[in-house]
């Protein structure tokens, strides 16, 4: 099964319920507490939880390529679009995510728009 993701305060929190079937045990940093939390705290967390941070912010992007992993980094190059965009895009790539999250040295997956 694939670790769940925790998905960043600039995705919509309604995608949790949406890719629950594909990521079970998925979260959104409101859900977790983190709202409004430090990129830092926000790293943690994810690490110490086993958690996929899912994200449009560069800034994890930054620190997966300095820190490395865990925990791992889904970055999501798509600008401003739709949540139902978002979600597709996901899901299109539930293969590749899922690839990426049992390869245990690659620390970021980069997703753009098809």
């Amino acid at each position: 099964m694939p670790a769940p993701l925790l998905l960043d305060e600039n995705l919509s929190p309604r995608l949790v319920n949406s890719l629950a079937s594909q990521f079970p045990g998925s979260i959104h940093v409101r859900d977790a507490g983190l709202k409004g939390q430090s990129d830092e705290k926000i790293w943690s967390f994810a690490a110490n939880k086993g958690l996929i941070i899912t994200t449009k912010d560069d800034d994890f992007r930054s620190l997966s390529l300095l820190l490395g992993a865990p925990p791992k980094v889904i970055w999501l190059v798509v600008g401003n679009t739709s949540t139902a965009e978002i979600l597709c895009i996901l899901l299109a790539n539930a293969t590749a995510i899922t690839a990426f999250i049992a390869e245990p040295t690659t620390a970021l997956l980069t997703l753009r728009r098809p």
